[in-house]
């Protein structure tokens, strides 16, 4: 799949465990387990805002575009 969730590294940079973000943006860890590990075909973007928002990061820190070879 050519996007790339970069959930995982933003959030080891920020020192946050899967438990702690998910009640923070008020997800279930196994939802948010999916998204981090790449598994999901899509995200709201009031939860990708809450994430964001969490991690002081851009949208663009967690989602990254790699063409297929």
């Amino acid at each position: 799949m050519p996007i790339i969730v970069n959930l995982d590294i933003m959030m080891a940079r920020r020192k946050i465990s899967l438990g702690d973000l998910a009640e923070k943006v008020d997800i279930t860890p196994a939802n948010l387990s999916i998204l981090k590990t790449g598994k999901a075909k899509a995200i709201r973007f009031s939860t990708l805002e809450a994430i964001c928002k969490e991690l002081d990061c851009q949208p663009g820190d967690i989602l990254e575009f790699k063409e297929e070879e």
